[in-house]
């Protein structure tokens, strides 16, 4: 896509290598507090890359020294207290829709880069990622009990899905602090690397995403998120239907290549590496 027709504004950075979307939250003066101008801008973007043939892969990470530091008190709460009750549930549409329905139930794989600073509202787009990679040196918290309020929106929600309950109420009752090791140690990302590695790693992590089928991708995504809470009979059906629902749309035929590959040529072993993509 042309530099000039890419999605994005002043507050999202967008650029397309190799595949992968690499989507920037570009408030670095604020270390990438959420405003209602970047809310509406990432509906935007998130809307616009995931019908672009460009992207394969969305990568969110923020610029300078911070991943988001959360919502920005004073444009997304402050600046809002005395509007009309339409008009604020406006600017907290745009910030529900990005940060949970569109990221969680994303057409394409998404990665959280947690770059540095990672606070309150930013868990909710952190956690919304299908894989997350933090530096180890990044700072995460949950800070909400210090001024007095909960961790709205879909922030306790989403603790509580990827941590404990335990961790999920100590760090939310006490308000301390916590590095990118301990949030990989926690399960609130997938792995913890040196911050110098975190591109490299996230890209190789990409670009392995990028070369699985991408249907089989979109539906095995859309079991997880559907299946949490189910009870086993409910799931069983629902995946019954998924795989079924996979098989008709998957215009790479991807069970029968499989099937070919491994039972008559041999040529897949499961475990052992990825079988051979042919698209038609």
């Amino acid at each position: 896509m042309p530099a000039d027709k890419m999605p994005g504004g002043k507050n999202v950075l967008v650029q397309i290598e190799d595949g992968i979307a690499w989507v920037t939250l570009n408030r670095p003066e604020k270390r990438n507090c959420m405003s209602p101008a970047l809310n509406d801008e990432m509906v935007e973007v998130l809307d616009a890359l995931e019908i672009d043939d460009a992207c394969k892969c969305l990568v969110l990470t923020g610029a300078g020294e911070a991943f988001s530091a959360g919502m920005d008190l004073r444009e997304f709460f402050r600046a809002t207290d005395g509007l009309p009750y339409t008009k604020q549930m406006r600017v907290r549409r745009s910030s529900a829709t990005w940060q949970w329905h569109q990221l969680a139930h994303y057409m394409k794989p998404t990665i959280a880069m947690v770059n540095g600073w990672c606070f309150g509202g930013a868990f909710t787009p952190l956690i919304s990622c299908d894989l997350a990679i933090a530096a180890e040196e990044a700072n995460f918290g949950v800070s909400e009990i210090n001024w007095g309020i909960i961790p709205g929106g879909q922030v306790t929600r989403s603790l509580v899905q990827a941590m404990s309950v335990r961790n999920a109420m100590y760090y939310t009752l006490t308000g301390e602090t916590f590095n990118g090791k301990q949030a990989a140690a926690m399960g609130i990302v997938n792995e913890a690397v040196p911050k110098a590695k975190l591109k490299e790693r996230t890209t190789e992590l990409a670009k392995l995403l990028i070369t699985k089928n991408p249907h089989a991708l979109r539906a095995c995504k859309e079991a997880i998120r559907a299946t949490i809470g189910m009870p086993f009979e409910v799931s069983g059906d629902y995946l019954g239907a998924k795989s079924s629902q996979l098989r008709l749309v998957d215009d790479e035929n991807g069970r029968n290549q499989g099937l070919t590959q491994f039972l008559d040529e041999k040529s897949y072993r499961p475990g052992l590496g990825a079988m051979r993509r042919e698209k038609k």
